[in-house]
C-alpha cells in the first residue's frame, strides 16, 4: 500500500484526521486515514463477510466503492493511483461534488442541459423518482432522433458540439467510439453522461440506501439505466470487478422487482470475479423464496462456486471447510442435473476435451429445454472462473446418479419442460446490451412496434420497451 505524507492531505482531511485522533507526521496509510474519516461520519468499510452488514439492505451501496480508484489503490497503492492528480485538482472548473464520476478538466464547461429529477411519491419507506425533460431539452431530443434516422454519426457529433451534455447523444457517440476501438473516448463519454445525471439528482435521492426507485418504463429514465450499465461494463473490462459489482447493485436497487435490464444474470458473475462470495450467498438466501434464483442457471452454478471458493480459503477452519466443500459438491451436481445443456458448451469454451464417458452419454446432449440465450449467458460469462478438476469430479458423480435412476433427474426434466418455454423481455434487453454474439444470435427477430429504433444498426437501445 502507498503511504500518503501528512502535508499532502487536503485541509479538510487534516482537520477530520485530527478530530479522529490521528497525529500529524504519522505518515498513515491513505486507506487507514480514509477509513477513520468515514467511520467518524457513521460509515464503515465493507466487510469481506456478510456478518458485519447483515443489518443493512442486501443491495446497500457504499459511495467509496463507486469510485474505481478505491479498488485500484488496493492493487497498486495510493501513491501510484493518486500521485499525479492533486496538482490538477487545484485547477478544476467543476465545483459540484459527485460520487459516480470525477469530472475532468478536458470536459466542456458544464451547464444544466435541461434534465431534472422529481419525487413522485413516498410509500412504504421507498421514494419513487423520475427524470424530467425541459421543453428546450425535448427539442434537442427531436434533433437527436433525426440524427439517428440519418444513420450518420457526424450528425451526433455536431449535435454534441452545440449541446455537450445531451445524454442520448453521449451514449450513442460512445457506442460509435467503442465500435471504432476508441475505448478511452467511449468510456469518457459515458462518464460525462453520468455526471450530467448526478447533477440533476433530487436532494433526497440516495444512491446508497436501496430505497430510491426509478421506473424504467418512463422513457426519460431509461438513459440512466443504460449509462450505468455501460459504465459498469467498462469498469469490469478495466479490471475493477468490485466497483462494477457496486454499480450492478445500484442498478438493481432502482427497480429490484421488475429488474428491467436483468442484472440478476450478471450480479453473480461480478460477485465471483470480485470474490464477494458471502454477498452472493446472502443475496441468494434473501431472495430465493420470492424470486426462485435457483431456477436461473447462472445462480445455480455460481452459488455452488461460492461455497467451493469459501471452502478453499486459508482462514476457514477444517470442519467448516469440509462442510462447505460437501455442500458445494451437492449444489454443483444439482445444477448439472437441472441444466445439463450448459456443460458441453462450457467445456468447449474452456478448450477442454471431455472424456468418452461424458461426451457419449445422452444426458449431456441437447436434451435441456430452456431459452438458448439464457443458456449461452450462463456459460460464456462464467468460463473464466471455473475450477475444472472439481467440475470433472462432480460430472462423474452426476453420471452415476443418472445411471442409478435418481428421482431428481426426472423431476428436473419435467421442470425444464414447464418453465423454460421462452425468455421474458428483460432477458432480451440484457442479451442485446451484452453484445455476446452467441447469445444475440438466439434472440427472436424484434418487430418494430413504432417506438423501437432497434432496426437501425447503430441506434440506442434506450428505445426498447
Amino acid at each position: 500500500m502507498g503511504v500518503l505524507p501528512w502535508r499532502r492531505l487536503t485541509p479538510s482531511h487534516r482537520l477530520l484526521c485530527l478530530m479522529c485522533g490521528c497525529q500529524e507526521g504519522a505518515g498513515d496509510d491513505i486507506d487507514a486515514l480514509l477509513e477513520t474519516i468515514e467511520q467518524s461520519n457513521g460509515l464503515t468499510l465493507q466487510s469481506e463477510g456478510c456478518g458485519a452488514s447483515d443489518n443493512r439492505p442486501v443491495l446497500y451501496v457504499e459511495h467509496r466503492n463507486l469510485n474505481p480508484e478505491t479498488e485500484l489503490k488496493r492493487y497498486f497503492g495510493a501513491r501510484a493511483v493518486l500521485g499525479d492528480q492533486r496538482p490538477r485538482q487545484r485547477q478544476r472548473q467543476f465545483h459540484r461534488s459527485t460520487w459516480m464520476t470525477i469530472p475532468k478538466n478536458t470536459w466542456p464547461r458544464f451547464s444544466r442541459p435541461g434534465i431534472s429529477m422529481t419525487l413522485l411519491e413516498s410509500r412504504d419507506g421507498l421514494q419513487y423518482f423520475t427524470f424530467e425533460h425541459s421543453r428546450d431539452y425535448q427539442q434537442i431530443q427531436f434533433k437527436f432522433l433525426d440524427s439517428v434516422e440519418s444513420m450518420d454519426p457526424n450528425n451526433i457529433v455536431a449535435l454534441l458540439q452545440m449541446n455537450p451534455y445531451h445524454i442520448d447523444s453521449l451514449l450513442q457517440l460512445s457506442d460509435v467510439c467503442r465500435i471504432q476501438e476508441d475505448q478511452e473516448m467511449a468510456r469518457d463519454l459515458i462518464e460525462r453522461a453520468l455526471y450530467s445525471f448526478e447533477c440533476a439528482f433530487h436532494p433526497v435521492c440516495s444512491l446508497t440506501s436501496g430505497t430510491s426507485r426509478l421506473d424504467y418504463l418512463r422513457p426519460e429514465n431509461r438513459a440512466f439505466y443504460l449509462a450505468g450499465y455501460k459504465h459498469m461494463m467498462f469498469l469490469e473490462r478495466r479490471g475493477c470487478p468490485r466497483t462494477a459489482l457496486e454499480y450492478c447493485r445500484l442498478i438493481l436497487s432502482l427497480d429490484p422487482d421488475s429488474d428491467p435490464l436483468c442484472m440478476l444474470l450478471l450480479i453473480d458473475f461480478l460477485s465471483l470475479r470480485s470474490r464477494e462470495y458471502n454477498f452472493l450467498l446472502r443475496l441468494y438466501q434473501d431472495w430465493e423464496v420470492h424470486r426462485n434464483l435457483s431456477q436461473l442457471p447462472n445462480f445455480a452454478f455460481s452459488v455452488a462456486l461460492s461455497h467451493f471458493h469459501l471452502s478453499q480459503e486459508d482462514q476457514t477452519e477444517s470442519e467448516e471447510r469440509e462442510r462447505l466443500k460437501h455442500k458445494a459438491d451437492l449444489l454443483l451436481q444439482d445444477a448439472l442435473i437441472m441444466f445439463p445443456g450448459v456443460l458441453m458448451p462450457l467445456l468447449d469454451l474452456c478448450t477442454v476435451q471431455p472424456d468418452a464417458a461424458v461426451s457419449s452419454h445422452d444426458f449431456f446432449g441437447p436434451r435441456s429445454i430452456m431459452p438458448p440465450c439464457l443458456s449461452c449467458l450462463s456459460y460464456i460469462k462464467s468460463k473464466f472462473i471455473w475450477v475444472l478438476l472439481w467440475l470433472e469430479e462432480c460430472v462423474r458423480e452426476v453420471l452415476r446418479r443418472v445411471d442409478a435412476k435418481d428421482p431428481l433427474v426426472e423431476d428436473c426434466q419435467n421442470k425444464r419442460k414447464q418453465r423454460y418455454q421462452s425468455a421474458p423481455l428483460n432477458i432480451h434487453r440484457h442479451v442485446i446490451l451484452s453484445e455476446i454474439k452467441e447469445a444475440t444470435s438466439t434472440l427472436p427477430l424484434v418487430r418494430d412496434s413504432g417506438n423501437s429504433h432497434s432496426t437501425i444498426p447503430w441506434s440506442p437501445v434506450l428505445f426498447l420497451i
